[in-house]
């Protein structure tokens, strides 16, 4: 195998088992479970799944296809019923720990797409457009950002949008879906 397909097969493997705890984190949960407010402070379930999924979305959308996010072309704010539609990135604790669903069934589908859809682009990725520069230098709202961290100040290819906002990212709030997941009666999806 050929270093470029060694590379694209580890990537695309590693995003779609990543993707699949995300599928199976929801496939057991209830609506309750998912709004839990441990108490002030604590994000429910609701803001890391709403919050790492439009990440993906919008990083998938936008950068890889040029197109706005499902969540808004989709009006998944509405199906969802969210009591803050915000990204969550910039705004305060004090309002992302009231983020609520009121369906999350419609959740669950917007989910759905957002995976759908970055598996497509998956299938269609190059080593050429993952070595693309998406941003010369590291925007200064970003500079706090785990991507910052590792690109320093630029530039920022689509392999680090990939592997920073999508992956890494994907991970980190897992880790916190499977730990919320203990709180509200659950187990987690991997030993």
């Amino acid at each position: 195998m050929a270093d470029d397909d060694f590379f694209l097969d580890l990537l695309r493997r590693r995003m779609r088992v990543m993707n699949s705890l995300w599928e199976r984190a929801v496939s057991d949960m209830t609506l309750e479970q998912v709004n839990h407010h441990e108490r002030d402070g604590v994000l429910p379930i609701a803001f890391s799944l709403m919050h790492y999924m439009r990440s993906q979305d919008q990083s998938v959308s936008v950068i890889f296809l040029g197109q706005p996010p499902l969540w808004a072309t989709g009006g998944w704010a509405e199906k969802i019923g969210v009591s803050a539609d915000f990204l969550g990135r910039e705004e305060r604790v004090e309002v992302m720990q009231k983020l609520r669903f009121k369906d999350f069934d419609a959740y669950r589908a917007y989910q759905s797409e957002v995976i759908a859809q970055t598996d497509r682009v998956l299938d269609g990725l190059t080593v050429e457009r993952l070595q693309e520069v998406f941003l010369p230098q590291v925007p200064e709202n970003f500079r706090q950002t785990f991507m910052s961290m590792v690109v320093g100040e630029g530039p920022v290819h689509r392999a680090e949008v990939l592997e920073c906002f999508v992956y890494q990212h994907g991970l980190r709030h897992m880790g916190e879906i499977e730990h919320a997941r203990a709180l509200v009666g659950l187990g987690g999806m991997t030993s």
